[in-house]
């Protein structure tokens, strides 16, 4: 049997608490799907093409090495159509803290509702990308401050790269 887990973001910017994440889903899943979750009302930084080559460029050597097919799309419904249309039966969803628990739990219940047969798995982000989001990622690197201990050097050096053009 196959198992296809779905994890969505913005990923705006991948952080390495994104890489955290996908490494532990690529250890439960054959295939991995990351979805971008694109809306009209957002002003992300990089664009939707933009954030699928940077997921792609980080992240198919760690899916590569731990055995499992990864594929980047985007989608602009709910997270739930969009798993079920590639046929997924795991919702990956990170936590970072308490906060991020009673959050997700709701998340988690509302979509059992609708899609029972979509299982929810949380996983713990290690303590080193515990206290990670793209939101403080966006915020140090927009006044000019280094965020290397936070994303991959790829994602250090277009942040760098965006922000200069300001």
């Amino acid at each position: 049997m196959s198992h296809v887990a779905f994890y969505a973001g913005s990923f705006d910017p991948v952080t390495n608490g994104h890489v955290d994440m996908i490494a532990a889903a690529c250890r439960l899943c054959d295939r991995l799907i990351l979805a971008i979750g694109v809306h009209p009302g957002k002003a992300p930084i990089f664009s939707a093409q933009e954030r699928a080559e940077l997921l792609r460029q980080i992240c198919e050597p760690v899916a590569a090495e731990l055995n499992t097919q990864l594929e980047v799309i985007t989608f602009d419904d709910l997270t739930i159509d969009a798993a079920r249309r590639v046929g997924a039966t795991i919702l990956v969803r990170g936590l970072r803290d308490g906060t991020d628990l009673d959050y997700e739990m709701q998340l988690a219940g509302m979509n059992h509702t609708m899609v029972p047969e979509l299982q929810t798995v949380f996983l713990p982000a290690t303590p080193p990308a515990r206290h990670i989001t793209a939101t403080l990622v966006r915020q140090v690197a927009s006044m000019g401050g280094d965020v290397s201990a936070f994303v991959p050097p790829v994602v250090r050096d277009k942040l760098k790269a965006k922000f200069a053009k300001r």
